[in-house]
């Protein structure tokens, strides 16, 4: 029988899987209305990060239900980068970073190019930097050896609550 196959075989075949895909397809349970954004838990990494950081490093406390975390990372190879991204209410990003690179060209880098405004914007008892950007605005705060930026495409407003619900923390 072999060499016997002819084209139609192959298209009756490819019919065969089709007729089981659409199956599996109708069967499955999905809902196209779900929202497709994964949040992450970043209390572990935030502890390891303090343990190894040689700055405080920032999480929130207190931040209302509605802002959902999305992503969490130290690289201690990378200048002692962390990284804390958030979903705010408005479904805008917000991320805090901080590094022991405190170079124009690591804000750069995290702000997508926005500059300094020359402007401050008050959080709590800390004035920090406003940049400015096409992409992401930025609350920049400069210390002894370290930087923490708050940015994203999130408003001047929702990025101030963010600074606001930092803790500053070192596990050493």
């Amino acid at each position: 029988m072999k060499g016997k196959q002819t084209i139609w075989d192959m298209v009756r075949s490819l019919a065969v899987i089709g007729v089981v895909v659409a199956g599996i397809y109708l069967f499955v349970p999905h809902d196209d209305k779900a929202d497709p954004t994964r949040t992450v838990d970043y209390r572990v990494e935030t502890i390891t990060a303090r343990r190894a950081a040689p700055y405080p490093v920032a999480a929130p406390v207190g931040l209302p239900e509605q802002w959902r975390a999305t992503s969490v990372t130290y690289e201690r190879k990378k200048a002692d980068a962390w990284h804390l991204g958030f979903l705010d209410p408005e479904q805008q990003y917000a991320a805090v970073e901080q590094s022991t690179d405190t170079s124009v060209k690591y804000l750069e880098r995290v702000t997508h190019k926005a500059t300094a405004s020359g402007q401050t914007q008050q959080v709590g008892d800390t004035a920090w930097e406003r940049w400015d950007g096409e992409k992401y605005d930025a609350l920049v705060r400069r210390e002894q050896g370290y930087v923490t930026v708050v940015t994203g495409t999130a408003s001047f407003e929702q990025l101030g609550t963010l600074a606001a619900a930092l803790e500053f923390k070192q596990g050493r």
